[in-house]
C-alpha cells in the first residue's frame, strides 16, 4: 500500500469513511461499455450504410473498424485500460458472421456466435439491443407504431428474436442478458393524433414481451427519449409513457442521461422511479444543449447521477451502462474517458461521508450538512482511484494516454 493512498485511508477514515469498503464494492460492479462508440454505430449487416432513425455521428477520425474483429481489438484494448468489471452492449446490426441471409425478423443467436465466444473467452456478460433503424422497413422513421400492420409485424418480430437471442447470450454466459428496447418513432411537426401511435405502441410492446423468458438469463428494460432528428414534435416513446409502461408491465426503465431537457435533474428521478419499478438501466451519457450523446465527463450530472444510486441503496437494482458516440475523436479514447469517468463518479458516491451527513439532516441541522457536503468534495479522492485503477492493473492518471496515441499510429492508421 503506497503512503499517498495510506494517507488518503485516513483521512477519509476521520470523515467515516472506509475507503477498502468503497474499493471492494467497486470491483464487483460491471460496467456495460457499448459497442457501437467503435465505429459510430454503423454495425456489420451491409458495409456503408446510412445510420437512420434519427441518430447522427459526426466526425471523421482515422481508424474506424472495418470488421468485427477490429472491433473487439478495440474494444479490448478500451477494457485494459479502464479499471474494473465490463460488460459489452450489442446492437443487433452487430451480426457476425456475414454476409447475412436473413432479415431482423428472423435473426438468431447463431449469427452473434463469434461474440459469445469472444465473451466467455473473456468471462464477460453480453448485453442486447434490438435494432429498430438503418433499414429499409424504418425509411420513415416509424417501427413498431407504424400504421402499416405488416410493417408493425415486421418488427415486433425483430423484437421477439432479439429478446431470445439476449436470453441464449444469457444462458450460454451464465449471466442474465439486459435487452434494451428504443425506438425512434414520432413526428418531426405537431401531430394531429398523439393517441393512436401510442396505442399502437403499447400493444406492440406486449406482443413483444408476451413470451415468458427466464430471469436468470434475460432482463428487458424500456428506454424514452425527449425527441430525434425528424421526431422534434412528438416522440411515441417518451418518458411518460414508458415510466407507465415499466411500472404496469414490470420491466426494467431505462434512464439516459442525454435522453432528457439539460435543465433537468436525473439523479432526481431515480428514488422516485424505484419506488414502482424493478430495477433501473443507466446509460451514462452527456447530453449537450440537446440528445447530443456526448463522451461522458466526471462532472456534476454524471456525479449527481451515481450519488442517488448510492444513496438509495440502489446498486443491487441498477444497471450500469454507457451510450455516446463520437466520430471527432479517438474513439477507443472516447470509450477509456466515458467508462472512467462513470467509474469515478460511482467511487466518488461511494467515499462519500453518507452517515455524517444523514446524521445532520435527521438532526436538522442543514448548515452543518451542506457545509459538510462541501468539504467532502476537496478529500483525497484522486489518491483512492489511482489506488483502484493499480489494483485493477490498469493505468493510472493520465497514463493510459500513451498506449492508445501508439495504438493509433500502429493499427489505426493502417486501416482505410
Amino acid at each position: 500500500m503506497n503512503s499517498v493512498y495510506s494517507h488518503a485511508r485516513e483521512t477519509y477514515a476521520e470523515w467515516g469513511v472506509d475507503t477498502e469498503s468503497a474499493l471492494a464494492v467497486l470491483a464487483r460492479i460491471p460496467l456495460s461499455v457499448h459497442c457501437w462508440q467503435g465505429d459510430d454505430l454503423t454495425g456489420f449487416e451491409n458495409l456503408g450504410s446510412t445510420l437512420d432513425g434519427g441518430l447522427a455521428v459526426t466526425g471523421r477520425h482515422p481508424g474506424k473498424p472495418r470488421t468485427p474483429d477490429e472491433l473487439r481489438a478495440d474494444i479490448e484494448l478500451a477494457f485494459s485500460l479502464s479499471p474494473g468489471p465490463h460488460r459489452l452492449s450489442l446492437h443487433a446490426c452487430y451480426v457476425d458472421p456475414r454476409p447475412v441471409r436473413a432479415d431482423r425478423d428472423a435473426y438468431t443467436a447463431d449469427l452473434f456466435r463469434s461474440w459469445i465466444d469472444w465473451a466467455r473467452a473473456r468471462r464477460i456478460g453480453l448485453d442486447f439491443n434490438p435494432t429498430f433503424f438503418s433499414h429499409p422497413r424504418a425509411a420513415e422513421g416509424l417501427t413498431l407504431t407504424h400504421p402499416d400492420r405488416a410493417t408493425r409485424r415486421f418488427w415486433i418480430d425483430h423484437g421477439i428474436a432479439c429478446r431470445r437471442i439476449g436470453a441464449e447470450f444469457g444462458r450460454q454466459l451464465g449471466t442474465a442478458c439486459v435487452t434494451n428496447v428504443w425506438i425512434p418513432d414520432g413526428s418531426k411537426d405537431l401531430p394531429a393524433d398523439r393517441k393512436a401511435p401510442r396505442e399502437r405502441l403499447a400493444e406492440s410492446l406486449d406482443a413483444i414481451f408476451a413470451e415468458p423468458l427466464d430471469p436468470r438469463h434475460s432482463l428487458d428494460a424500456v428506454e424514452s427519449k425527449l425527441f430525434g432528428l425528424g421526431s422534434e414534435s412528438y416522440v411515441a416513446g417518451s418518458h411518460e409513457f414508458y415510466l407507465g409502461y415499466a411500472i404496469t408491465r414490470r420491466k426494467l426503465y431505462t434512464l439516459d442521461a442525454g435522453h432528457f431537457h439539460p435543465t433537468e435533474n436525473l439523479g432526481d428521478k431515480i428514488s422516485a422511479i424505484l419506488a414502482f419499478v424493478p430495477g433501473l438501466l443507466l446509460h451514462v451519457s452527456r447530453g449537450v444543449r440537446w440528445d447530443s450523446d456526448h463522451v461522458p465527463l466526471f462532472d456534476d450530472a454524471t456525479r449527481g447521477l451515481l450519488e442517488e444510486v448510492v444513496r438509495g441503496g440502489f446498486l443491487d437494482r441498477t444497471h450500469l451502462g454507457l451510450d455516446f458516440f463520437d466520430g471527432s475523436i479517438n474513439r477507443i479514447a472516447a470509450w477509456v474517458i466515458g467508462a472512467r469517468a462513470a467509474r469515478k463518479a460511482l467511487l466518488s458516491a461511494l467515499l462519500e461521508p453518507r452517515a455524517k451527513l444523514q446524521t445532520a439532516e435527521q438532526a436538522g441541522d442543514f448548515t452543518t450538512r451542506l457545509a459538510w457536503m462541501e468539504e467532502a468534495k476537496t478529500l483525497p479522492f484522486a489518491a483512492v482511484w489511482d489506488e483502484f485503477c493499480l489494483r485493477q492493473d490498469a493505468p493510472a492518471g493520465a497514463s493510459w494516454l500513451p498506449p492508445v496515441k501508439e495504438y493509433e499510429k500502429r493499427i489505426l492508421a493502417q486501416r482505410r
